[in-house]
């Protein structure tokens, strides 16, 4: 596949530090730019970052066709740069197209162009302990044209940013109860953007009172737990650990939560995808036996949860004296970090 590379002249790296860095603020030198035009994949370079030129009309931005993905690259012990499950990423990156209504991106386009941009800009990727180089593949639609239809015309780019942890210190959550993410039938199982928009009225309210966040619940009768704005979410219960079901298509199907599924097996854990319900997890948590919640996904790695708050019943958790979640974190980070053996094939070296 072709290529066009244009470098920068100096690197901004040489201006700036990437101890401690937030997450999510700083981006790298380069840029991956590919257009989809009568049918085909064409323009595809890789550039300097910098701003997009776009018209007022352009359709994204009226009808909210657009899907992203997030995805980060580590630095091995070896010293070289590994990305965590990229593969994963591309499929669920078309699944999330093909319920947009969007064209497929090859995978020559989206693999091989995100290690020709790590590969540039391989040394953004932070060695400090939390910190990696965050991936961000997107597409949108560009038709310069308002109407309720799929675009004819899309834009894939690829963006990287190297980030410190999303969330600090464990986290407190609210339980919803009367704003919906996603219903069966919809695009909740899709990383499309409107799911992030919708969701931000309801995590504003339940930042007012206090949490960080808030765990979904479905949209019918409230009453089973989906997944956190930013992450799935485990249970703990007993030998057990239990994370909702995808069955109902309303949640992501998260690349960190299935890695957790199989590293928490490895643990000894008995692990089960099923509806869950809120009430099931007060009566776990009265009888003391709810001994862990915390939430999986590429930007928050694995997040202790220290209070879950349904109406005015309040679960708080001894996250000091919790085992199982820094442990998986322990368990992954030493994997994609080049610690402990890769044996199931999860890191892709560039």
């Amino acid at each position: 596949m072709d290529i066009n590379i244009t470098r920068v002249e100096r690197s901004k790296l040489n201006e700036m530090s990437l101890e401690n860095i937030p997450f999510g603020r700083y981006y790298t030198d380069h840029m991956l730019e590919a257009d989809y035009e009568n049918g085909e994949w064409k323009n595809i370079e890789i550039k300097p970052y910098q701003p997009l030129l776009m018209e007022p009309s352009t359709a994204a931005l009226h009808y909210g066709q657009a899907i992203f993905e997030g995805i980060k690259a580590y630095r091995g012990k070896d010293g070289n740069a590994y990305i965590f499950r990229p593969q994963d990423n591309f499929k669920r990156f078309n699944i999330s197209a093909e319920r947009m209504q969007m064209p497929q991106v090859p995978e020559d386009i989206f693999m091989e162009g995100m290690r020709m941009l790590i590969d540039l800009d391989r040394n953004w990727i932070p060695e400090n302990k939390d910190h990696s180089l965050y991936i961000r593949p997107f597409m949108f639609s560009s038709d310069p044209v308002i109407g309720v239809k799929p675009s004819d015309s899309y834009k894939f780019m690829i963006i990287l940013s190297p980030a410190g942890p999303y969330y600090n210190a464990p986290i407190r959550i609210y339980v919803e109860e009367k704003f919906v993410r996603a219903a069966p039938g919809g695009v909740g199982y899709a990383k499309a953007a409107g799911n992030y928009g919708a969701s931000m009225f309801a995590t504003a309210q339940a930042k007012k009172l206090g949490y960080d966040q808030v765990l979904w619940t479905d949209a019918y009768e409230h009453k089973y737990v989906q997944e956190i704005g930013t992450m799935n979410v485990f249970f703990i219960i007993g030998d057990t650990a239990i994370t909702p079901s995808l069955e109902e298509g309303t949640i992501l199907n998260g690349v960190t939560r299935e890695s957790a599924m199989t590293i928490l097996k490895e643990m000894g854990f008995k692990v089960q995808e099923k509806k869950i319900s809120v009430d099931d997890l007060m009566d776990a948590h009265k009888a003391g036996i709810l001994y862990e919640v915390f939430g999986t996904g590429t930007a928050a790695t694995i997040t202790q949860i220290k209070e879950l708050r349904y109406k005015d019943y309040v679960m708080e958790f001894d996250v000091d004296n919790s085992k199982t979640a820094p442990e998986l974190k322990k368990r992954l980070t030493d994997i994609r970090e080049g610690r402990a053996a890769d044996k199931h094939g999860w890191m892709y070296k560039i």
